[in-house]
């Protein structure tokens, strides 16, 4: 059976904003899905965007990557509303009061994760896990994470791998007698995914009544230390001891010249393929449970995905393998219909992705700040993009546009012009040379003028931000992931971008 090529994210030009929760404003040092997320909403609206991108909404580990989880289908309890809570007579409106921090642009991990576990904790103690609703929702797919979580905290926060054997290999019955033995742990885990869900599905729920769809991402690869890998160890390579044999990253390339060591697992895709893909399927239901479109992060994995031997310390002698191509996305359709997937095929691409995304028909990914080499024949430019895929001026692992332009030397800003004015001039765009805001905006409307069915604009590049906003930087370990908006989305701007919008058809 072939994948069906059916496709309704490109069919009609439409336009998004690419914002993740936690960088929304408010008074907690983080971004929530409280009113805030709801103002937000009405911004997209207002301003004509359709599509709400965010990132993977997952529980962060190591480095707060949200490409890092502790467990692929949680939800951050970060993002937990505390207003939410005071509704609900589990906090007090003077509890919030220590615990509100300056918005000064940045989520500060480390003092924001001490204040709002403890206000979190004194939450869980209020309330009643005798709900129906909630023992329904205990016995679901979230046990598994609860009992990990509780384990970790248990061993003080070390890796599963480094667990007593007892609990290092995920064993039924040793895990109900922890259970009975750690009750109140397990189920503080279980009442924090509870609450983040219920308020996640009413979000959504108001965010799709706008006309809105939420377009989420789901990463090709799990953490190291996550649920995922403790309780099937056998889809991945590991050792007898759980100890990884081999690890995923990428080859040297635009972000790196010794690659990217991302230090997870890589799968055991033989193991996935006697089941038929199983777990994946599982996986792919939840994603599209909880967003109208999925993005996959490094799509090119599936059809060939690069492996570095554990004990490296860069990625420049990794080796590509093959991965499971089709067959997987086959199977999930089989299963679960269409599906409606945003291919992210950046990185080193070969005559395999490209038969893949065709036989796939998923819409790929174009970013304007790639298209400046001076090769004519440049995927990114203008001119080589196709109505099936999703333009971005820049994702976030790049930097600003504003940035970008800033950080040139003399020479790469001059190619910059020579390369940029023909192509404004042909899309009939001004350009205001005197600034890097001025020469972002116009580049801002030539990825919206682009054939792309979809463009998608990031919040720090509809706000000129320069790269102090940078979400982050590939292959830089710690500092990434903070950036906030300091105040509300300017009215003004919502009506500057539907004209633009109107202007290039994308209303």
């Amino acid at each position: 059976m072939a994948v069906k090529k059916k496709n309704q994210i490109t069919s009609n030009r439409a336009a998004g904003v690419l914002m993740h929760i936690t960088s929304l404003p408010g008074e907690y040092g983080i971004g929530t899905l409280g009113k805030e997320a709801e103002k937000f909403a009405c911004f997209v609206k207002e301003a004509g965007f359709r599509y709400w991108q965010v990132l993977p909404i997952v529980q962060t580990g190591s480095g707060e990557s949200p490409y890092q989880s502790v467990y692929a289908s949680s939800g951050n309890p970060m993002m937990i509303d505390l207003e939410r809570l005071v509704q609900e007579k589990l906090l007090e409106e003077s509890e919030l009061s220590v615990y509100r921090m300056p918005q000064d642009g940045k989520v500060h991990f480390e003092e924001l994760e001490h204040r709002k576990m403890e206000l979190l904790r004194k939450a869980y103690t209020r309330f009643d896990i005798t709900q129906k609703c909630f023992r329904e929702f205990s016995e679901g797919k979230f046990r598994d994470y609860a009992l990990f979580m509780a384990l970790r905290e248990k061993n003080d926060r070390k890796p599963f791998w480094e667990w007593s054997k007892r609990y290092r290999k995920y064993d039924a019955a040793e895990l109900h007698n922890f259970y009975e033995k750690n009750c109140e742990e397990v189920n503080f885990w279980l009442f924090l995914q509870y609450e983040f869900f219920r308020e996640w599905k009413e979000l959504k729920a108001y965010v799709n009544g706008l006309g809105i769809k939420i377009i989420g991402d789901i990463p090709l690869y799990m953490a190291y230390d996550s649920v995922d890998v403790w309780a099937n160890p056998q889809l991945f390579k590991l050792n007898k001891n759980y100890t990884c044999k081999k690890v995923a990253g990428v080859p040297p390339d635009y972000f790196s010249a010794t690659g990217q060591l991302w230090g997870n697992p890589v799968y055991d895709w033989k193991k996935h393929a006697e089941d038929g893909y199983s777990w994946w399927i599982e996986r792919m239901r939840q994603a599209f449970s909880i967003y109208d479109v999925v993005r996959i992060d490094h799509f090119r994995g599936f059809d060939r995905y690069y492996e570095i031997d554990a004990k490296a310390d860069t990625a420049i002698g990794g080796r590509w393998r093959k991965g499971p191509g089709s067959a997987l996305f086959e199977a999930a359709q089989e299963k679960l219909g269409d599906l409606a997937f945003i291919a992210e095929d950046l990185g080193t691409l070969d005559a395999g992705v490209y038969r893949l995304m065709r036989k796939t028909g998923y819409p790929g990914m174009k970013v304007l700040q790639f298209a400046f080499d001076g090769n004519p024949g440049n995927p990114y430019l203008p001119a080589n993009i196709k109505k099936n895929s999703v333009c971005y001026t820049g994702t976030h692992d790049n930097d600003t546009l504003v940035g970008f332009i800033k950080g040139m030397s003399e020479a790469e800003y001059s190619n910059l012009l020579r390369i940029l004015k023909p192509l404004l001039q042909a899309a009939g765009i001004g350009l205001d040379a005197e600034t890097a805001e001025g020469i972002a905006e116009s580049m801002t409307d030539l990825a919206l003028s682009c054939k792309s069915g979809l463009c998608i604009l990031p919040v720090q590049d509809l706000l000129k931000l320069g790269s102090e906003a940078r979400m982050n930087v590939p292959s830089v370990a710690s500092g990434n992931w903070r950036f906030r908006l300091k105040d509300e989305m300017p009215t003004e701007l919502s009506e500057k971008i539907r004209e633009k919008l109107k202007v290039y058809k994308r209303i």
